[in-house]
């Protein structure tokens, strides 16, 4: 029985490594990444490319963002789009001298809700698709994602526009390009930056490239200024909150709360069946962090395609109320706070609640017409 209990704590733990290590080796890896880029450099002069393209409008360049965000957190992922833009949009408009709280708000918001249409967009659809093997794999989940995630995405830019049009309005001055300190240091980071996009859609375990990148760009730091690598601030304190948070639902799980939660979700594939799963799954990730929620609820949603992916929609699209909703929120509040942006978070739960309703019941609404 000892050997026994001792090979069930080691398989446990064994399921608990493969499953989570690969997230968490990501966030780590792309917060290094950011990390030194921002060092070098590279956000400010992307900012003021932004700036330019806009040709001082203001709308104009709330446009870009939203272009930027949907298109980086697609194909990127959504913590690549928290960590990588953010710290661009509070830089760009900064140097035109607008409001940043619009900018970054568009930037975490869509960071979640447009992490719907491809695997790679969010961790918890990488944790979903071997589920999607069973109806296709990647073929299945674009033909069911598709709708949800072209409609997350509209009813996020629509509600932001309606929240705060006023602050979008009128033209600024578009900003001198900013000079580097090292132009050896900013081109190396640029070019992993840009490196990193392709990389991340080939199939690869996110985890691989990240690490590799933030591998370049710890040794240009080390040689050309190593006294900043002290500097470099990694999220060990989320890691292993993270790490906590999976470990329990893991042991809930084995004692019962997939039984709770296969009645509570019920069974039906009908519009409201879906509204049902996805609302739980937002509630759920709100209160727990969303790649939890969604190791809790994934056997009680795996019974077809369509339930799976309201689950994805209510983790993904949901948990934007709660700072600690998602890692990428997270990960957005520490960059905007690296930046000296204070987040009013009163503000930012009220208007989050109203992106997140919206956009939730839009989506699987959508999904239902799939």
């Amino acid at each position: 029985m000892p050997h026994d209990t001792e090979r069930g704590v080691t398989d446990f733990a064994g399921q608990l490594v493969d499953r989570v290590g690969p997230v968490l080796a990501f966030l780590v890896c792309i917060t290094v990444v950011a990390e030194i880029s921002d060092h070098a450099g590279v956000f400010d002069v992307a900012g003021h490319w932004a700036a330019r393209m806009a040709k001082g409008r203001t709308l104009g360049l709330w446009l870009i963002v939203v272009a930027l965000s949907c298109v980086a957190t697609t194909v990127l992922s959504l913590d690549t789009t928290a960590v990588l833009l953010t710290p661009v949009v509070i830089t760009t408009a900064r140097q035109a001298q607008l409001p940043p709280l619009p900018f970054a708000f568009t930037t975490v918001w869509l960071a979640n809700t447009a992490s719907l249409l491809l695997p790679v967009s969010n961790l918890s659809n990488l944790l979903a698709l071997h589920e999607f093997d069973h109806w296709g794999g990647f073929s299945a989940y674009v033909r069911v994602a598709w709708a949800p995630a072209l409609v997350a995405m509209a009813s996020t830019v629509a509600v932001i526009a309606l929240l705060h049009h006023r602050r979008l309005r009128g033209r600024y001055a578009v900003p001198e390009m900013p000079r580097p300190h090292d132009v050896v240091l900013l081109r190396v980071c640029a070019a992993v930056c840009v490196a990193l996009g392709p990389l991340f859609v080939t199939g690869v375990t996110p985890a691989i490239p990240a690490a590799a990148g933030a591998l370049v760009l710890l040794v240009t730091l080390a040689v050309r200024e190593r006294a900043a690598l002290r500097n470099v601030a990694v999220p060990w304190l989320m890691v292993v909150a993270v790490t906590v948070l999976f470990a329990l639902v893991d042991f809930l799980r084995t004692h019962g709360l997939d039984t709770v939660l296969a009645r509570v979700m019920g069974t039906g594939e009908s519009t409201v069946d879906l509204l049902r799963v996805s609302g739980l799954g937002a509630v759920g990730a709100n209160l727990i962090n969303n790649l939890p929620a969604y190791l809790a609820a994934e056997s009680a949603a795996s019974g077809s395609a369509h339930r799976l992916m309201a689950l994805l929609v209510g983790v993904n699209a949901g948990p934007i109320v709660t700072v600690w909703g998602s890692l990428a929120t997270l990960l957005w509040l520490g960059r905007c706070r690296r930046a000296g942006l204070s987040i009013p978070l009163r503000r930012f739960t009220i208007e989050s609640s109203l992106v997140a309703v919206v956009t939730v019941v839009a989506a699987t609404v959508a999904l239902g017409q799939v």
